[in-house]
């Protein structure tokens, strides 16, 4: 029964992801690309097929999923999704390796925003809108998908959110775990609108707009101009990208709040003030360091917070070749790679929260220096935070950085410099996409080895979904009832 309740999950959420294929399918056939189509046709179809079989099969049973059960259900659903995701690229012809259409679909669901593509110009329309459209389904959890659009995990169903989503502690908003998911898809939906009608306004076509809105909103980076969105040369696209990537690094949860009227509670909210503080005095500090570069001030502003933005939020879109800038600026946007967006965002990398629960864990070591015997707490939000979160974030910095230099040492051996390998762990474990040396703004994956792009794949999902849903389950422990 487990095991059929999970394929059960997986089989479904394959059919939902099915159905979106109808828009690049369409895509496909309102521009004349007829032989793409039936590359978006054939997998959907099937998967539709299948999941509606299974939906039907066990209609009239109830499950729950334990931990581990949604453990199992979330990995196993984000590598059958990445697999569904590759097959177009496959079909069409458009990435014959089927490594590589499995590293760009990983790298899609998973918002990193590497691609092994050189020249994205010369895609079908359809393909550049089905790797946009990937982050936005993997941006907000393709699994909160399936919860909000099929009410039938009772219990279970916050075992697969939590299993997915992003920060050291995990909540609902609402009572029910099947409206919170919606409430969130709902908002994240609303940006989509909005964000896609003022890049028409600004020149953009429909389809351009979509697929840089999608990438943007989960902070992917993916775009359908070889030079980013850097293409445009427009301040108003670089400034209404700057801020819906701002606005996508930061908890969902808090434009609930919003809707509902409650500012003390964001006014309050501890990492939202350190995530604004950091952009701002990186933003501003890039900005004097590049203003000799670009004349004036708002010049250069409009250029810092755009690569400021895209790096902390890990969206990964350029206006600049950043490598080219001075050493200082470089540096800020080099540890920008280690700090990421808020939890509860679309963002990856470490998140704002983890690095202010150090901090003040550190203050607090501090004080034990002076007052051996005093005991000392962690505020968040102005409310005590719990005890075990400090151990929670010690434990993901390990595996974070382990990771980290496994995945640099396995691009090292395929020939990268130290300063590539290294960007390159950074870039994959947090779902980044560029770095610096040989996979800077104007270059991409494809010099690596068929090998190492596989153990890209499991780095990208394991930092997505923050190591421990992937890696608990090598746990001998893991398997024992």
């Amino acid at each position: 029964m487990k095991v059929f309740s999970i394929i059960r999950v997986n089989t479904m959420l394959l059919a939902i992801i099915a159905v979106t294929m109808f828009l690049p399918a369409g895509t496909a056939l309102f521009y004349g690309e007829t032989d793409i189509f039936l590359s978006f046709l054939i997998p959907a179809i099937v998967a539709i097929v299948v999941g509606v079989s299974f939906f039907f099969i066990g209609r009239n049973k109830r499950f729950r999923l334990s931990s581990r059960g949604g453990f199992i259900t979330v990995a196993t659903s984000w590598l059958s999704a990445s697999l569904l995701g590759s097959l177009p690229f496959v079909i069409s012809g458009c990435i014959p390796s089927f490594t590589d259409a499995f590293f760009e679909s990983v790298s899609g669901y998973t918002t990193t925003g590497a691609t092994i593509l050189s020249d994205v110009e010369s895609l079908p329309r359809a393909i550049n809108l089905w790797r946009a459209q990937m982050h936005w389904l993997g941006g907000m959890g393709i699994v909160a998908l399936t919860v909000a659009l099929l009410p039938l995990f009772g219990v279970g169903g916050f075992q697969l959110i939590k299993a997915e989503t992003t920060g050291p502690e995990k909540g609902k908003i609402t009572p029910k775990i099947t409206e919170t998911a919606k409430i969130l898809w709902f908002i994240y939906f609303g940006f989509t609108v909005v964000q896609t009608v003022l890049l028409m306004i600004a020149g953009m076509d429909f389809i351009d707009a979509l697929i840089h809105t999608f990438s943007t909103l989960g902070t992917g980076g993916f775009s359908s101009r070889n030079s980013s969105v850097g293409h445009y040369n427009s301040a108003a696209i670089d400034w209404i990208c700057t801020i819906f990537m701002i606005l996508s690094g930061v908890n969902f949860s808090l434009y609930y709040k919003l809707f509902q009227g409650k500012f003390k509670e964001i006014k309050e909210n501890t990492e939202f003030k350190a995530y604004l503080v950091i952009l701002v005095v990186a933003s501003l500090l890039i900005t004097f360091s590049i203003k000799p570069l670009y004349g004036s001030f708002f010049n250069a502003l409009r250029y810092a917070s755009f690569q400021a933005s895209t790096i902390m939020t890990t969206t990964g879109f350029s206006t600049a070749d950043y490598t080219q800038w001075p050493a200082f600026a470089q540096s800020i946007i080099f540890f920008l790679m280690f700090v990421g967006g808020c939890s509860g965002s679309t963002g990856g990398s470490v998140k704002v929260i983890r690095w202010v629960i150090l901090g003040r864990q550190m203050k607090n070591e501090m004080k034990r220096l002076l007052h051996p015997h005093g005991v000392f707490g962690i505020q968040l939000n102005k409310r005590p935070g719990r005890k075990d979160v400090v151990l929670n974030v010690a434990g993901f910095f390990y595996i974070y950085f382990i990771l980290v230099f496994i995945t640099s040492l396995v691009a090292s051996l395929s020939n990268a410099d130290v300063i590539t390998s290294f960007t390159t762990g950074l870039s994959l474990v947090g779902n980044i996409g560029p770095g610096f040396g040989g996979i800077g703004p104007i270059y991409n994956y494809s010099f690596y080895a068929p090998w190492a792009k596989w153990w890209f794949s499991f780095a990208m999902i394991a930092g997505r979904l923050e190591f421990y849903t992937m890696i608990v389950m090598f746990m001998p422990s893991f398997w024992k009832k």
